[in-house]
């Protein structure tokens, strides 16, 4: 068996791109390979060097790829993160509170939506805030009596709701639509 000891440097006449997938090649002579040595779906794509070309116009920065990449990051935090328990009171209006802040760096506004908006409301419904300013807000949810006198006590809520967010230039007057 023969083992080849030459061991070539990367500016021997070929160029090694990280970060490009399949679809994204450009150029007639590709030729892409997975690595191995990453679980993360790296691509290694080689092509041949043309002497004074430029490849500044075609090829994508590593940091907007690396960005691309990166999940977005947040601008609201929610706590609870997940889920609001309200108290079993049949027939009753019962709240429960969740505090938003703003970690992002701009003002943020935003809004509460539902899929049962005449059970399920938010005071305050909206807001702008600004950076690092945090708010409590009350989620009222009117509970339904159980059918045929029965006792419900573990049943799951099909009300969801979300909290949809936006970034805006500056401070601003905002009047919720109550």
């Amino acid at each position: 068996m023969a083992i080849d000891t030459e061991q070539k440097s990367p500016s021997d006449g070929k160029v090694w791109g990280i970060f490009k997938l399949p679809f994204r090649q450009t150029g007639n002579n590709t030729r892409t390979t997975p690595s191995s040595s990453s679980a993360s779906n790296l691509y290694v794509q080689t092509q041949p060097h043309v002497e004074g070309s430029n490849h500044h116009g075609s090829a994508i920065s590593v940091s907007s790829v690396a960005k691309s990449l990166l999940p977005t990051r947040r601008r609201l935090k929610l706590d609870p993160a997940n889920k609001l328990y309200f108290p079993y009171e049949p027939g009753k209006q019962v709240r429960s509170a969740v505090r938003i802040k703003n970690t992002s760096k701009s003002y943020t506004a935003f809004k509460f939506q539902t899929t049962a908006p005449k059970s399920c409301f938010m005071r305050p419904p909206g807001a702008i805030l600004a950076p690092g300013e945090s708010i409590i807000a009350t989620v009222f949810k009117f509970v339904e009596p159980p059918e045929n006198n029965e006792k419900q006590m573990d049943q799951k809520s099909r009300v969801k709701f979300k909290i949809m967010s936006l970034k805006v230039k500056g401070p601003m007057d905002y009047i919720p639509e109550l």
